[in-house]
């Protein structure tokens, strides 16, 4: 029989638990994976960390049963193998996340301890919320959950592991009582009696029983969306130039985003968020490796876990011991592969809609076909997608060029990575090389000036990200709006956007070879420049981390043709 180590360290004694009142305490979800487990008989290749906090048990607690794991077609479907290389796992490691908290705290000290709760919520939840249930301070710098001598450095480092998301409780979900991390959590029930959640029906109980304490029954609830809604719908507070708490500010807001679309209300295109991101596995799996002969079991979800954020990925990878990574290389890789699918495949795809030659202009329209269920780019502010459109003459000499990327990130004539105070604005047309159709949410305080800082952010100046298919703009609530000039830009609305371009031609030879990209970028050129002006230890590593990293975007989707052509006035296949 196993049993789960306890950490011991500042933590309440057992005999406590059994004796605590009922409480359901919200949190909610993202965290990561930090030290080895020791002893057993287990799967060499495992490497997670094992803890009992008391009411969380460790990743490595769960990888000894579900590891060596195969679909019908023999490949490899373990949940610790895909699940600890993606930013899930690795929420709380991301140095990107790290430093913006310090960079929040350096800038607004009044109200540290709001921001380190707010953070912790999402980013350590086992930790935040054992804390709470321990009646100890939510820390996260200092001698908080970054430290590694705190005694919930484990369960921080653990990210959104197993026993946080299969111990929500279908309470809630997909209200706004459950947003901003308010899931729930029963941390009052004791081992051996703790419920974990799962898909089916009637699961083998004994060996999770004994080695966990907790007790596996059926919760179909994590299939629902709303689970996810509990962090990807969050607000933060919206603070005045005199640091005072003014309002709340709409900082990420996919589940609503999916909510206010035809994946969520009809049209044929029902699709989860678990849909896109756990995908089924072939054919039945057996999701444990003991005992023997458990029968297999389907649909499985797959742990992939992957949005675009492969920039992070590609860090993770080559930072893996600065970042005390549990996932290595072959880990990562696979993560990549999955991530650069998921952009390629199911974000969208950009395709020509019109092509002609006339008063000495060639006229394009292009359109940005949405594929994915909610706004593109989706979540965090820091994220941008835009076209870079290039026509060349007949010997290959450019003659018009609008959104080329540069080497250090930013894109040439993008006005916000030209001036901090500036932003592109959205285009119907664009008609000079230094406009750029540039898809992105953009920020500004309480006085109506750009900010980049996540606690001045009142309102959004620009929101013209890609909207999902069946997505009424015109009825949207003002958390999810599309916001300047995209509002009243006819061509652009629920399921993509139409944009022409007039590039003059006129006593220039034909054929015109034309080249249209749409790009990805997680983090924005500025959004890093902005974290420039606060020095700490933190945002000093990302900076060093950011600095020497690959920072070509991903590509989304491309087309290349010829005007006049075989493919004039029809659209080519996208690529």
């Amino acid at each position: 029989m196993f049993f789960r180590k306890k950490i011991t360290s500042g933590h309440r004694p057992f005999a406590s638990i059994l004796l605590a009142p009922i409480l359901l305490v919200a949190v909610p979800a993202i965290a990561l994976s930090f030290a080895v487990g020791e002893g057993g008989s287990r799967p060499p290749s495992t490497g997670l960390v094992e803890f009992d906090s008391g009411d969380f048990a460790g990743s490595g607690d769960c990888g000894w049963c579900h590891t060596g794991l195969t679909d019908s077609l023999g490949r490899d479907v373990s949940i610790d193998n895909h699940w600890r290389s993606t930013m899930m796992a690795n929420a709380a490691k991301d140095p990107l996340w790290q430093a913006k908290v310090e960079s929040e705290v350096l800038r607004n000290p009044s109200v540290q301890a709001v921001i380190e709760e707010k953070c912790a919520t999402c980013h350590t939840p086992m930790a935040r919320t054992q804390a709470v249930v321990d009646g100890e301070p939510v820390l996260l710098l200092g001698g908080g959950f970054f430290d590694p001598a705190h005694y919930l450095n484990p369960p921080a480092m653990d990210g959104i592991s197993c026993t946080l998301c299969h111990q929500i409780q279908d309470i809630d979900l997909g209200q706004p009582e459950s947003f901003s991390g308010n899931y729930r959590i029963d941390t009052t029930t004791t081992p051996p009696d703790r419920l974990i959640h799962g898909p089916f029906a009637q699961p083998f109980q004994n060996n999770m029983n004994m080695h966990t304490g907790f007790l596996p029954v059926e919760g179909v609830h994590v299939e629902d969306s709303g689970l996810c809604g509990t962090c990807h719908t969050l607000h933060t507070p919206t603070l005045d130039s005199s640091g005072n708490i003014v309002g709340e500010f709409p900082e990420q807001m996919t589940y609503p985003e999916w909510e206010h679309s035809a994946y969520a209300t009809g049209m044929g295109l029902e699709q989860s968020c678990q849909d896109c991101h756990l995908p089924e596995a072939d054919g039945e799996v057996v999701i444990s490796n003991r005992p023997w002969w458990l029968d297999g079991r389907s649909p499985f979800g797959e742990h992939h876990l992957v949005g675009g954020n492969a920039f992070m990925i590609e860090m993770f990878k080559e930072n893996i011991l600065e970042l005390g990574l549990t996932a290595d290389t072959d880990h990562l890789d696979g993560t990549l592969v999955r991530t650069r699918e998921q952009l390629e495949s199911a974000t969208a795809n950009i395709s020509l809609a019109h092509a002609e030659i006339r008063g000495g202009a060639l006229r394009l329209v292009l359109k940005v076909n949405s594929q994915a269920g909610h706004k593109f780019p989706t979540g965090f502010p820091s994220r941008r997608a835009w076209i870079h459109l290039t026509v060349a003459d007949r010997n290959g000499v450019t003659l018009f060029e609008s959104g080329a990327p540069r080497g250090n990130g930013s894109i040439i004539h993008n006005a916000a990575d030209d001036e901090p105070t500036a932003y592109e604005p959205h285009y119907d047309v664009i008609d000079s090389a230094d406009q750029v159709q540039i898809y992105e949410a953009v920020m500004e305080n309480t006085d109506g000036e750009i900010t980049y800082t996540l606690l001045r952010a009142a309102e959004y100046a620009k929101d013209n990200r890609l909207l999902p298919e069946g997505f009424d703009k015109a009825n949207a609530h003002d958390d999810i709006a599309v916001y300047g000039l995209a509002a009243s830009d006819d061509s652009f609305n629920g399921g993509g956007d139409r944009i022409t371009y007039l590039v003059p031609v006129q006593k220039i030879e034909k054929p015109f070879t034309v080249t249209a990209r749409l790009l990805f970028q997680t983090v924005g050129y500025r959004f890093v420049e902005d974290l420039r002006g606060d020095t700490s230890s933190l945002i000093d590593f990302f900076e060093d981390l950011y600095d020497v990293a690959d920072k070509a975007p991903e590509i989304v989707s491309s087309i290349e043709f010829t005007v006049p052509g075989p493919l004039q006035n029809r659209p080519p296949v996208p690529r």
